[in-house]
């Protein structure tokens, strides 16, 4: 199997990841801390945020590669995870700054200097 027949879901702490044809459960990691559950899958790597905690997932497997507290980076909420792989900066730039515009003017400022938070992973 590979990560193109999974969708992966977060809920109520528990990241999910579900067979895309027949939407059974591959694998369910209760690990995590309880809260909100963000998700993204770079690559090779399924990166959630939940209650103020980052993890890094198999995306095949569910197992916890590696975890950060992030101490000092304030209270648990839920989280915007972005990523670039395989674009260019100046696209993902341009698409965000499309995006604010609808918002006001010196949002657009902030994300144009690359004031946002989240997590933004490369390659």
């Amino acid at each position: 199997m590979t990560v193109d027949h999974l969708i992966f879901v977060g809920l109520n702490g528990y990241a999910v990841a579900l067979h895309r044809d027949t939407g059974e459960i591959v694998w369910s990691n209760d690990e995590l801390k309880s809260g909100y559950v963000t998700l993204l899958l770079d690559g090779d790597r399924l990166v959630v945020s939940t209650g103020g905690y980052l993890f890094c997932l198999d995306p095949l497997t569910g197992k916890v590669l590696w975890n950060n507290e992030m101490k000092g980076y304030g209270m648990p909420a839920p989280t915007a995870l972005v990523s670039v792989r395989g674009q260019s900066q100046q696209a993902v730039m341009q698409a965000a700054a499309q995006q604010a515009a609808v918002s006001d003017e010196t949002t657009t400022t902030a994300i144009a200097a690359g004031a946002v938070g989240g997590v933004i992973a490369s390659s």
